[in-house]
Order: C-alpha cells, then sequence, then structure tokens
C-alpha cells in the first residue's frame, strides 16, 4: 500500500540542502525497478507511515556500519508492541535495549556460543534429530514440526538448562505457539495491523490469536523463571537465566536497573522466537531445495561419506573439507531469502545520511534482497546454483554479499548459533537420510503463501529414506 506525497516538509536546516527522497505509487518496496529509477536509497509511505529503503550493499553499509549508532534503533511491531504491553515491556532500542542486547551476547558467549562446548551440544542434538526422522520409517511426512523441536531444545538447553523429549506435550504446545505466531506475523492481515494499529486492534481476525499465545509462551517462561528463583545457583550458574538472576540480585538496590523478571522473559521470548523458527525453515527449505535438485543432493552425500563417513558425526571442522556442501549451505540460505525486508531500523536522531536528511524516529528497511540477489555479485541470482560459492577450482568461495544475518553493529547476535546448526543439522540428516520426494520433482515449490516478516511456505511431505551403513 504505497501513497505519494512528499515526505518530509518543514524548515529544518539541513531539508533545504537535503533532497527529499524520491518515491512511487504503486510498487513494492523491495522493487529493484525502484532503486534502477531511483538510486540505492528512496523514500515511500506504506499506507499513512513514511519509510525509508536501503538497496545495495554498499547502502547497508554505509548506514549500518558507519553510521550504526544513528541507525541503531529498532522498528517496532505494533502487534508485539500491544501483546507485550501487559508485561510493560519494550525495548526497541535506548538504554534497555543496548543493555539486554550486550548482556545476551555476552552471556551466550561465556556459555559456549561458537566454542566446541556449544558444538558438541549442537551435535547431540543433532542425534535426537535423526531418531525422530527415523521413527518416520520412510513414510511420507511433513517434517516441520519435526525440524522445529532440534533447535528449539538448543534455547531451551541455553535458557533453562533443559532438554525436552520431541513427544513431551509441553514442548510440543511451545513449538506449536511459535509457530502459529510466525506464521500470524508474516501475514497480509498483520500487515495491515502494522499500518492501522488503532483500529485493527480492535477487530477480530488472526491478529487476536497472537496474544493469546504470547501469554501462554510468557506463563511458559515465567514458570521456569520462578523455578530458577527457588533453586539458585550462583556460584556455578547453570545456564542464561541464572546468570540473569545473578545480575538482578546485584541491582536489586538500583532503582533504574532494567534487570527484573519482565524483561528477563522478553528476551526469553526473543531468544526463542528468533533462533527456532528460523532455523528449522531454512532446514525445512533446504530439504525441499535438494527434493528439486537430486543431483546436488548426490554430491553433498558423496563429499560428507568422503570427509565424515558413517562411523563419526560430523562436526565444524569438517566444513574446511567439504567445499561443495558449504556453498550448498550457503546457497540455499541466499536462494530462500528468508528474512527479504530484514527488520526495520529506526534512526535515533536527526542524521544526514548521503545527500538526505532523516528526521529522528524515521523507520529504515536496509533490503537484504536486494543483496543476497544481486546480479553482479551472483551470475544467476534467481536461480540455485552452490557455484555462486564455489571459484574455479571448486575451492569454498566467500562473498561480502552474503548477509542473511544482516550486518553491522545489531546483526542477528545469535549468527554463529544458527549457522552451526543449519550445517550440522543438515548433514548429520544427509549422512543419515536419502530424500525422496512424494510428488512430481516438477510440482515441489518453494514459493511462499505468506511474505512479511518471514517467507512461509505451503505444508509439504517427504520421505526419509535410510540410507545403507
Amino acid at each position: 500500500m504505497l501513497h505519494t506525497g512528499r515526505l518530509w516538509r518543514g524548515s529544518h536546516p539541513l531539508s533545504s540542502q537535503c533532497p527529499s527522497l524520491t518515491h512511487r505509487k504503486g510498487v513494492p518496496c523491495h522493487s529493484p525497478q525502484l532503486a534502477e529509477q531511483h538510486g540505492p536509497v528512496y523514500s515511500l509511505r506504506l499506507g499513512p507511515h513514511p519509510i525509508v529503503v536501503l538497496h545495495g550493499l554498499q547502502a547497508l553499509k554505509d548506514a549500518l556500519c558507519g553510521q550504526a549508532v544513528n541507525f541503531g534503533g529498532r522498528g517496532r511491531l505494533p502487534i508485539m508492541d500491544n501483546a507485550l504491553r501487559v508485561y510493560r515491556l519494550s525495548f526497541s532500542h535506548g538504554r534497555r535495549w543496548e543493555q539486554m542486547h550486550q548482556f545476551t551476547l555476552t552471556t551466550l558467549r561465556n556459555f559456549g556460543m561458537g566454542k566446541r562446548s556449544m558444538e558438541e551440544r549442537v551435535q547431540k542434538e543433532a542425534q535426537h534429530l535423526v531418531r525422530a526422522l527415523a521413527q518416520t520409517e520412510a513414510q511420507p511426512v511433513d517434517p516441520a514440526f519435526i525440524l522445529v523441536c532440534a533447535p528449539c531444545n538448543i534455547i531451551c538447553s541455553i535458557l533453562f538448562n533443559e532438554h525436552f523429549d520431541y513427544h513431551d506435550e509441553e514442548f510440543l504446545k511451545l513449538i506449536r505457539l511459535l509457530n502459529e505466531n510466525l506464521s500470524i506475523l508474516s501475514s497480509f492481515w498483520v500487515q495491515l495491523y502494522s499500518l492501522w494499529p488503532s483500529f485493527i486492534h480492535y477487530l477480530p481476525g488472526r491478529h487476536q490469536k497472537v496474544f493469546k499465545n504470547i501469554q501462554n509462551i510468557m506463563d511458559f517462561i515465567l514458570e521456569r523463571v520462578a523455578q530458577h528463583q527457588r533453586t539458585p545457583k550462583p556460584v556455578q550458574p547453570r545456564d542464561y537465566t541464572d546468570c540473569f538472576i545473578e545480575r538482578m540480585e546485584e541491582e536489586k538496590h538500583d532503582s533504574y536497573s532494567e534487570f527484573n523478571s519482565e524483561n528477563l522473559a522478553a528476551v526469553s521470548l526473543n531468544l526463542f522466537s528468533a533462533g527456532t523458527e528460523t532455523v528449522s525453515r531454512t532446514l525445512w527449505l533446504a530439504l525441499l531445495t535438494l527434493l528439486k535438485h537430486p543431483e546436488v543432493e548426490s554430491r553433498v552425500h558423496e563429499e560428507i561419506d568422503r570427509v565424515v563417513g558413517r562411523d563419526r558425526v560430523p562436526c565444524m571442522k569438517d566444513r574446511a573439507q567439504m567445499p561443495y556442501t558449504d556453498a550448498v549451505v550457503h546457497e540455499v540460505q541466499r536462494c530462500i531469502n528468508l528474512v527479504p525486508s530484514n527488520l526495520p531500523h529506526v534512526v535515533i536522531q536527526e542524521t544526514k545520511f548521503r545527500q538526505f536528511f532523516l528526521p529522528k524516529g524515521t523507520t529504515v528497511f536496509p533490503l537484504l534482497s536486494s543483496v543476497l540477489y544481486d546480479s553482479k555479485e551472483f551470475a544467476n541470482p534467481q536461480r540455485f546454483d552452490p557455484n555462486h560459492f564455489l571459484d574455479k577450482n571448486g575451492n569454498f568461495r566467500k562473498s561480502d554479499f552474503f548477509i542473511p544475518f544482516s550486518i553491522g553493529k545489531w546483526a542477528c547476535l545469535g549468527e554463529g548459533l544458527a549457522r552451526m546448526e543449519i550445517f550440522l543439522f543438515l548433514t548429520t540428516t544427509l549422512q543419515n537420510f536419502t530424500l525422496k520426494p512424494v510428488v512430481d520433482q516438477r510440482e515441489l515449490s518453494t514459493d511462499p503463501v505468506y511474505n512479511g516478516l518471514l517467507r512461509i511456505i505451503p505444508a509439504s511431505k517427504l520421505c526419509f529414506l535410510p540410507r545403507p551403513k
């Protein structure tokens, strides 16, 4: 819903020096035609709201790296703001956001993110995943629900030092809530909610389900927080929650402290939302992509057999000896474009960006899709082709344009963990199974049914055939 009209008016001193950003009616904000016509920085209106769009790697780098502080605000999602208001939670940017972000990053590193201890945790979970897939007995199955169990258990272990059986009812309920919320938040109805929240909020619709689901997820989290508070272990923290509670105790006399149960619950909710569905949907889209390209799956099987074999589980050191598999993983993440518009940013102070003036509070969309599909970097950007990440000698080729987790100070703080999970879960699955489609390969599709916050693809089935030892 794009509307014309000048974006900024008034007599701000910079407004006379900097032209209004260009915009056009009726073209999606991620359309490359807009960038071709108006350049890599342009503005438009989504309903009543003016936004700025950044297109291409250099524009994203200039903003998110070159002016990281100014572009450091997190854009708001009105439906989540309203859902969390009862908990007095909102830290899109500012002191609260920075403190929670820095504490979480430091704590995750202390608990092994990117280290061998975390890798062992993921490897162990990969074996649980393999056993769950083996229980399908090569029958047609929609694996989406099984795939989300593995990354969700990793988050549970980090937050609560807890592991759930894949058939545990409480665990399955949590996954259903997370899955439903991500689907709703990516739907057109929630896009309407973001445009006119004060109006849509009171109408019946799927968005009302989000509020109930958030309440149930928060109950799950707060129950475990309470359990930790009843059994504290300050000398040897068991998990992220113990570390947070210890910090709460240290700052209990500070009336301005951001470390409280409400913010702990909010951070936990964010980690569940960002760390489960994104990884599981990437894995599911990777499997669908391999079903469409069996010749690629065969080459991955060959490389796994040659480098890893069948007598041990894959590890991260193997990746350096598996350039083709590594290229496939990168190409899957590039092609699926899971978060096409990136999470929106907000300019936290008056900013001059290139020749333009951006008032404080301007919402900015740094389009990841414009980088991941850059035709100057990737010869066939619309096609799945692992050669995009291989040099002429078949060695893995890094690319600055590979930014599915965004870039800069506020890039996804779980990027290292997510990349580890995707590689280990996928290679361990392919080490043990051959994928068999249920329908003709030409009928397989990764086209989304929703393309909002995430790309949501339709349900589908396949068979996991055990590979002979």
